[in-house]
């Protein structure tokens, strides 16, 4: 029982490398992101459980009363990572949602109702416990996505920078703290139809696009080598390479169909500052990220943020290698989350 305010956050996260490819058996390289969502786990004597969502506008509660004496046997169908679609109508009928809401908004308290449920049931939770706050933010995941490949609740939950390929995920050994501009160009895509159109592309010109993946593949693993000798002991040719497989990567992403005009006017922009950027994740539109070398003076970096920002996109500066989910002490905060988080 919670007798005190408990504060935890887990970063975000961007694809370096590997989107698409990933999807056909290859490697792509997972980062955490030091852009943080907070949270705030306060006890009340009010008798409910509430949900504040505020950047998505979302303000529920339940009594706990009342969801204590509800039939959550179906929660007991299958392993801590495994969620059927009939449990999600389980799930709605609970919340009162329609059988044909799948929007964020409602997915997001859908997500939070079965987690709630679930660990409230469960015996065997503990804070410390990284494996298990990982299984159940795929279950989270899973409501949201449906069929998510595990590499964002990963990502949030250990930190820093893991290599996925096949299912496998593993940890790369102390990532160097690049920073990165993270450009959301409000582009919004459909992940399905872009990963649909990749293979749709392949089936149709299978000796021109298998080559593509193999090459994205090998750009994943030269980015991993390079990494890992940033580790060690960074040098300015490093950033070099970086730069030079942001671009073929970004050219590949092309050829495979899921780039956009917005993503090319966001190259374009950083380009001319002599910066180099890619789409992360599906493309389509969607985010960006520029990477930023230790040689660049703020004037510089505020001068292409707003660039960019006058082209409509958001823009916020960032690094990568984040710890991954953490407990704070409010004192430890920095004046703006404190203030967000006693907004609530």
């Amino acid at each position: 029982m919670l007798s005190e305010v408990l504060l935890v956050s887990a970063p975000g996260k961007v694809i370096l490398h590997g989107e698409h490819a990933v999807v056909h058996g290859k490697v792509a390289l997972a980062v955490a992101l030091n852009l943080r969502t907070f949270l705030r786990l306060q006890p009340h004597s009010n008798g409910k459980v509430g949900l504040n969502l505020p950047n998505i506008g979302i303000k529920r509660a339940w009594d706990v009363a009342k969801l204590q004496m509800l039939d959550t046997s179906f929660l007991k169908q299958g392993d801590v990572t495994a969620l059927t679609p009939e449990q999600v109508e389980k799930l709605k009928e609970v919340a009162g949602f329609p059988e044909d809401c799948a929007d964020h908004e409602h997915l997001a308290v859908l997500s939070f109702l079965h987690l709630y449920l679930s660990v409230c049931r469960s015996q065997r939770w503990t804070e410390e416990n990284l494996e298990l706050i990982n299984k159940w933010a795929f279950q989270g995941e899973r409501v949201i996505h449906g069929n998510p490949s595990g590499v964002d609740n990963a990502v949030s939950t250990w930190g820093g920078a893991l290599r996925y390929q096949q299912g496998k995920i593993s940890s790369l050994k102390r990532p160097p703290a690049l920073k990165i501009l993270l450009i959301n160009t409000k582009v919004p895509r459909s992940t399905k139809a872009l990963v649909a159109g990749v293979r749709s592309r392949l089936l149709k010109f299978p000796e021109i696009v298998a080559p593509l993946l193999t090459s994205i593949d090998a750009i994943s693993l030269e980015c991993e080598r390079v990494l890992g000798e940033m580790a060690a002991a960074p040098a300015p040719e490093h950033y070099l390479v970086l730069e030079e497989l942001i671009d073929m990567n970004q050219h590949h992403l092309n050829a495979l169909g899921v780039g956009h005009a917005s993503l090319d006017r966001l190259c374009q922009v950083t380009m001319a500052h002599g910066l180099h950027s890619k789409l992360t994740g599906a493309g389509g539109g969607g985010c960006g990220i520029t990477l930023l070398r230790p040689d660049l003076e703020w004037p510089e970096v505020e001068a292409v943020k707003q660039a960019l920002t006058s082209c409509g996109f958001d823009c916020w500066e960032t690094s990568i290698g984040a710890p991954g989910v953490s407990v704070h002490a409010a004192a430890s905060l920095d004046a703006p989350v404190r203030q967000a988080l006693d907004g609530l």
